[in-house]
């Protein structure tokens, strides 16, 4: 069967990253089941003879209408559909999807008629925001880290940026890496207006946002670089979760440590 992807090796290459990555969700235990999702802006790999071919279902409405996002195209995975499965054949468990003029439905075009996530309302919603701002960011990925998930169940750990300082203390990296620390969202329903409104106003802080006692969601310039701030955030997680598993609260870096850390790698915060 012919692919979108044969013969354009950009978009191929994006396709076969969402791939890597939802094999390292699989594997880490973070996308149990359908558990997760993955929206990647693939606008800029789409060529002009992809622009014109047919949709091959139905159009189909967002649920929200989003002028920043007219003519766009996206690699979403499919509703339904297990990220162990999109690692292997991620054009049979994800489709790429094109946003129609009225700017509130879209269609599929390629590669076959694999629905998209239910929650591609606030994925859309956020891509819309970062096309506005004019972000070069393009992925988003929601996904279950298991000791952050764990660490939202404590109502101390909610307040704003107690879990930043908490996981940047934990080994100097975190903080190097996801330099903006980490937003919460008190629970909310998933999936609903409320949880994209609440994730939106938390990313114009935030690269990561964590979704209490459900998961997180991250923004990334690819979805590689959305796997990796959520990565290391999740490594100090394991940390603290493991001191406090060896019988003691981790001391973490001091402040005065972490100011260095800023100064020397010339951090926003």
């Amino acid at each position: 069967m012919k692919s979108i992807l044969d013969n354009r090796e950009a978009l191929k290459a994006e396709v076969e990253k969402i791939a890597e990555v939802a094999g390292y969700l699989w594997q880490n235990g973070w996308a149990e089941r359908n558990g997760g999702n993955i929206t990647v802006n693939v606008t800029d790999l789409i060529d002009d003879d992809v622009r014109s071919l047919p949709a091959i279902s139905e159009v189909r409405q967002i649920g929200i209408t989003l002028p920043a996002l007219k003519g766009c195209y996206f690699y979403c995975k499919g509703t339904g559909k297990r990220m162990r499965d999109l690692a292997r054949r991620p054009m049979q468990n994800g489709s790429i999807i094109r946003i129609l003029d009225d700017c509130a439905s879209y269609a599929i075009i390629a590669d076959e008629e694999v629905m998209p996530t239910s929650e591609l309302p606030s994925h859309l919603a956020v891509h819309a925001r970062l096309v506005e701002n004019g972000s070069p960011y393009k992925a988003t990925v929601h996904t279950h880290p298991i000791e952050l998930v764990a660490m939202s169940h404590n109502k101390r750990f909610l307040g704003k940026d107690v879990l930043t300082d908490i996981l940047w203390s934990m080994i100097p990296e975190t903080k190097a890496f996801c330099p903006l620390g980490l937003g919460v969202v008190p629970y909310v329903l998933p999936g609903s207006n409320e949880l994209a409104e609440a994730t939106l106003r938390e990313l114009e802080d935030y690269d990561v946002v964590l979704w209490e006692k459900h998961g997180v969601f991250a923004k990334g310039l690819d979805v590689m670089d959305a796997f990796d701030q959520i990565d290391v955030l999740s490594k100090s997680a394991k940390i603290y979760v493991n001191a406090k598993a060896m019988g003691f609260e981790p001391e973490g870096m001091s402040q005065a440590q972490m100011k260095e850390m800023t100064i020397a790698f010339n951090l926003p915060r």
